[in-house]
């Protein structure tokens, strides 16, 4: 093969880490420039404390060369950004050049969860009796999912985390990376020496997960693009923005695909190793200084993920700290990791650099092949460790005594003589150099409260949000669609059923019953927003993990996109019903008509959306949704009025949501003092003298009349719609009174789905 040529050692064949990326095109290949001897001097040697250029200052340059390039490109199809890589080294941070700006430490991590033992045969937990006390609690045993783990991670370097599936790596990225409760995680890990604040961790890191989240119906290009607009702060011009984006396009090998959507089941988009890199890109955007990767290769060929790890050996270069998990890197991608740690069953075999896996194994008596990918050799080895009945204690006890004489880096001792920057001083360095662009950082007095938690201000993170959504539902139109079509289908039903109701009783409690199926459906329909934030529920959790914007933000944002359909779905069944029906009201009775769907379709999206955040999958949530509308619809005094319905259900009518919209239509409706709707003799409809004759129905109406002395025939007005609103125990509220109360439902059932993300949100492991 050609990486083994000549059998030359890759430990002694190292290239310096600005030369070995002399150039990667847009299509993500490394390809090799001639240069000249005389041209070009040989790279300068890697010096600890001598930072290279930041990520922000290789994309300015990115911008600069693109707008100074005084020849055109052959064609727009073919035009790409030029990144410079082997540039020579810029000035060193502030400080002393034999210092290390940022040193991440980690000593002793354990992490314990339990695990429930139900009964054997038995799908319910068991328990026991504590015999001191007597009390009762459920047996349950603990799993250690990491043992004493210890480490570091330095500025310029990237550290692996190694391992079979199930050995601890994504969980020892989630400790280092404050995602596991702090309650059930003992150990200490600090950043040059200091304690790491959450607060603090969230503004200078950034997380890549395993899994991709991303919407499916925006391209490439916006992705990256919103990810930019949430993570740079407005400060920076929106060319600068497309410029970043642009060169981070390049950069990944995404250049190809830039325009094509993201993709889902049903729509086809990228494949599964664009879709990888572009995760990888909209966490990345804003140059974090300590940046956590859970597999960044999976899923992708050896070339991609060659170049992903580039990418990220020039982000460390950069001014940053890489820490990845991988499960099994090749010979190349060895090539570009600093720092090894090897887990088996959480606990730790190797730590060191690569060049020391070959001393390391030979000692331990398991001597490595030549020409053999050190990292196969040492899985396979684990492997078979694992299998036997001690495991690989004999591995992990070795390198606790391989350590203790061989370690030469030890935890807040840098390089040289003196002591690593503080915390404060080396954040001031890495934004002097150009590092953290999100950050808008004061670090005067070094504490979490001078740290500025969000790169913009809560209206633009609200018009991204908004901009996004619109753009990738705008893409989905079968889905509004759909919805349009179910209330025009249930419009159309409810028209040709209660066509042209007249005023008679019979009318009356027509109306009734048209008002009672009118108003649910309105909150029926409404059940279609429950799939929408449980789709976007991860991806919300991983951007607010880390502070591209503010839950409030999001909660406005979906609350502006869901509105201008809820109103042209309120015209079309409004215009649907209200004339065919033949309702009251004229004009104003219409607009009233109008206001009051609206409302209701605004407070039943809002009741689905909370429903939505406490909900954990779409199939929990129809059951409850459906449920819950039944009960409304139960007491909404439809079937019983509010006078009617017992004291300790009373409380129910006032929160049904339907009730206030039925009472408001049947007031629209009913108000008019003047209008009658049971004249002389239809007082007898509903009634066994109903089915007198004519003549005799006038003669005991007058005899009825003659009693009382009151003048009764066949014209004189007996139920006017007041009196009918009377009856029907329609009285404690106005029309308008339901119709803002309808309203506030709303606002209120958004405010309780902000709490949910507030508490359900959290992103931590326990």
């Amino acid at each position: 093969m050609s990486r083994f040529v000549d059998k030359i050692s890759f430990f002694d064949r190292r290239a310096s880490p600005m030369e070995d990326a002399d150039g990667i095109p847009r299509s993500g290949l490394l390809v090799h420039h001639p240069r000249s001897p005389a041209a070009s001097p040989p790279a300068p040697p890697r010096t600890q404390g001598i930072s290279s250029s930041t990520l922000a200052q290789l994309f300015k340059r990115v911008s600069d060369t693109h707008s100074d390039s005084s020849s055109p490109p052959s064609s727009p199809s073919t035009s790409t950004f030029t990144l410079e890589l082997a540039t020579p080294m810029l000035q060193p941070f502030v400080g002393s050049a034999n210092q290390i700006p940022f040193v991440l430490s980690f000593t002793d991590l354990t992490y314990k969860v339990k695990v429930k033992r139900p009964k054997k045969g038995s799908c319910f937990p068991s328990f026991k009796r504590n015999p001191t006390d007597g009390a009762i609690t459920e047996f349950s045993s603990s799993k250690t999912l990491l043992d004493s783990i210890s480490g570091e991670a330095r500025e310029g370097e990237i550290l692996a985390v190694l391992g079979a599936s199930g050995s601890g790596k994504s969980t020892l990225i989630d400790a280092l990376a404050n995602r596991i409760v702090r309650e059930r995680l003992h150990g200490s890990v600090t950043l040059n020496g200091e304690h790491l604040d959450s607060q603090i961790l969230k503004v200078i890191s950034a997380y890549v997960m395993q899994d991709d989240l991303l919407y499916p119906m925006l391209t490439v290009e916006e992705t990256l693009m919103f990810s930019a607009e949430f993570r740079l702060p407005r400060t920076l011009s929106a060319d600068k923005k497309k410029a970043r984006v642009q060169a981070l396009i390049d950069q990944l090998g995404l250049r190809s695909a830039a325009n094509t959507i993201i993709g889902d089941e049903g729509h086809r988009g990228v494949s599964g190793g664009e879709r990888r890199r572009v995760s990888i890109g909209t966490d990345i955007i804003h140059d974090p200084i300590i940046l956590f990767l859970d597999e960044p290769t999976s899923g992708l060929d050896s070339t991609s993920a060659y170049m992903v790890v580039k990418v990220l050996q020039r982000i460390a270069h950069s001014g940053s700290i890489v820490i990845m998990s991988v499960h099994q890197p090749s010979y190349r991608i060895l090539s570009l990791l600093d720092r090894l740690l090897f887990l088996s069953r959480g606990k730790t075999v190797f730590y060191g650099p690569p060049s020391s896996l070959p001393i390391f194994f030979t000692e331990f008596g398991s001597p490595m092949p030549d020409n053999e990918n050190p990292t196969e050799f040492a899985l396979d080895l684990i492997r078979e460790l694992e299998d036997t009945p001690a495991g690989a204690r004999e591995l992990v006890e070795f390198n606790k005594s391989w350590q203790k004489r061989t370690i030469t880096y030890k935890p807040t001792i840098a390089y040289g003589e003196k002591q690593p920057l503080s915390l404060k001083e080396a954040i001031a360095a890495s934004i002097s150099r150009g590092k953290l662009v999100s950050g808008a950082t004061d670090v005067s007095t070094g504490s979490a409260s001078s740290v500025q938690k969000f790169a913009n201000p809560w209206w633009i993170e609200m018009g991204v949000l908004t901009k996004r959504s619109f753009t990738n539902t705008k893409r989905q139109p079968e889905l509004f669609i759909i919805r349009l079509g179910a209330v025009l289908v249930t419009g159309f039903i409810l028209a040709t059923i209660f066509w042209r109701l007249d005023n008679s009783p019979k009318g009356v409690q027509e109306r009734l019953g048209f008002f009672a199926i009118a108003m649910s459906t309105m909150f029926y329909t409404c059940a279609d927003a429950l799939p929408i934030f449980l789709q976007e529920r991860y991806i919300f959790m991983r951007e607010t993990a880390y502070n591209a914007y503010r839950r409030s933000s999001y909660v406005i944002s979906n609350a502006i996109v869901g509105f201008p359909p809820l109103v042209f779905l309120s015209f079309a069944f409004a215009l649907t019903t209200f004339f065919a029906v033949g309702l009251a009201g004229g004009v104003s009775g219409f607009m009233f008509f109008v206001a009051i769907v609206l409302a209701s379709f605004w407070a039943g999206s809002g009741f689905v959306t909370f429903l939505s955040g406490v909900v954990t999958h779409v199939m929990l949530g129809y059951p409850v949704v459906v449920s819950t509308l039944a009960y409304f619809l139960l007491f909404s005094g439809f079937f019983i009025t509010r006078d009617r319905i017992p004291k300790y259900w009373l409380w129910f009518h006032y929160l049904s949501l339907v009730k206030y919209p039925y009472e408001a239509v049947m007031q629209n409706e009913f108000s008019d003092p003047n209008k009658c709707f049971v004249r002389g003799v239809q007082m007898f409809d509903n009634t066994p003298l109903g089915a007198l004759p004519e003549v005799l129905k006038l003669k005991v109406l007058k005899a009825i009349g003659s009693s009382i002395g009151v003048n009764l025939n066949a014209d004189t007005c007996i139920t006017t719609g007041t009196d009918f609103i009377q009856q029907q125990a329609v009285t404690d509220l106005t029309k308008w009174d339901c119709l803002w109360i309808t309203i506030a439902w709303g606002f209120l059932f958004r405010i309780l789905f902000y709490i949910c993300l507030l508490l359900g949100s959290k992103n931590k492991r326990r």
